[in-house]
């Protein structure tokens, strides 16, 4: 996540120079998701967290996926929608953020290089990933779910290189885990702070939105995750020589919520956005529930997957859609 934001940051701001010492206008063109993993974030703090000028000729945008609903699916909803992304755009031109400090760009890219590669000894490194994965999650299940973009499937045997990119986000929040929208940064961010360098990871949280909106997007992530509920997945679906892996990703996980809260300085997670932090916390009353059905019928499922039966199977499909409902912009 802080490797693919901060590439994409750079990429912008050298096409915002390039277009402007050629005398060209620039419209960046976003496709925006709700998925926080796959480049997602409040529309409103993600614009105020582009590249200085980058927003001087506007922005054309395309939503995506279930948030074409939630954001444009009511008159009143829709015209809010216009108004954040319209205020977004004058506040970025009217107060434009700061131009990062070259001590911060160097902190960005040791970010970026570590937790890429921490990332990587995980995904890639680990044999047992793969098949840890799908056995901790309804990944393999996912192409039955009626939907016209639903992913096709590959070989259930493959490796990384077979997984797809919405199921491979989809899963992991399904299971509670939000995997690749963490996986890296707190323990990036962590190692630097251990180098001596935490005032500027401070200084960088106060004064630059960029990185205090990647910082924010993972407190809303972890928010979203479920420690319990993830080990209950494994115990219930997963071989135990795998549980292994699962622990060291749930150790990891309250490593980074420690990591993150140690720069908000509060007790809670999303404290300064309590209304948000309720939210999540009301809409989980009912997910909660929908994850240990999950469990019970994924392994009923998988007793026998050549002839399921058909009221499983429906049921199955309904909490895989109810929890992505619950989760939203994770999903």
């Amino acid at each position: 996540m802080m490797a693919a934001s901060w590439a994409q940051y750079r990429a912008q701001e050298a096409l915002v120079n390039l277009t402007e010492e050629l005398g060209i206008e620039l419209t960046l063109f976003h496709g925006r998701g709700g998925t926080i993993g796959r480049g997602g974030a409040p529309a409103h703090a993600a614009l105020l967290s582009q590249p200085p000028r980058s927003l001087k000729n506007g922005l054309r945008v395309t939503e995506q996926g279930e948030m074409i609903r939630f954001k444009l699916g009511l008159p009143e909803v829709a015209v809010e929608t216009f108004d954040l992304y319209a205020s977004a755009i004058l506040e970025a031109n009217l107060l434009p953020p700061p131009e990062p400090k070259a001590e911060w760009r160097t902190v960005m890219d040791e970010l970026s290089a570590t937790s890429c590669d921490i990332y990587r000894s995980v995904v890639r490194g680990d044999k047992d990933f793969v098949p840890y994965f799908r056995s901790a999650t309804p990944e393999q299940e996912l192409s039955k779910l009626p939907l016209g973009s639903r992913p096709a499937k590959r070989n259930p045997n493959g490796g990384v290189e077979s997984l797809r990119a919405i199921p491979w986000i989809f899963a992991w929040m399904q299971n509670r885990l939000m995997l690749p929208a963490w996986l890296g940064a707190g323990a990036a961010i962590q190692k630097i702070m251990d180098e001596g360098k935490g005032h500027i990871i401070e200084e960088m949280c106060k004064a630059w939105p960029f990185f205090s909106t990647r910082v924010g997007m993972l407190e809303m992530v972890f928010s979203k995750t479920d420690t319990w509920l993830s080990e209950q997945y494994d115990h219930n679906l997963v071989k135990k020589e795998l549980w292994y892996l699962g622990e060291n990703l749930r150790n990891q996980l309250n490593a980074d919520i420690k990591t993150v809260l140690s720069l908000s300085h509060k007790d809670e997670l999303m404290a300064d956005l309590p209304w948000i932090a309720d939210s999540i916390a009301l809409r989980n009353v009912y997910t909660d529930p929908l994850n240990l059905l999950q469990v019970e019928l994924l392994r009923r499922f998988r007793e026998s997957p050549e002839n399921p039966s058909p009221d499983v199977e429906q049921a199955l499909m309904i909490t895989i859609t109810g929890i992505a409902a619950g989760m939203r912009n994770t999903g």
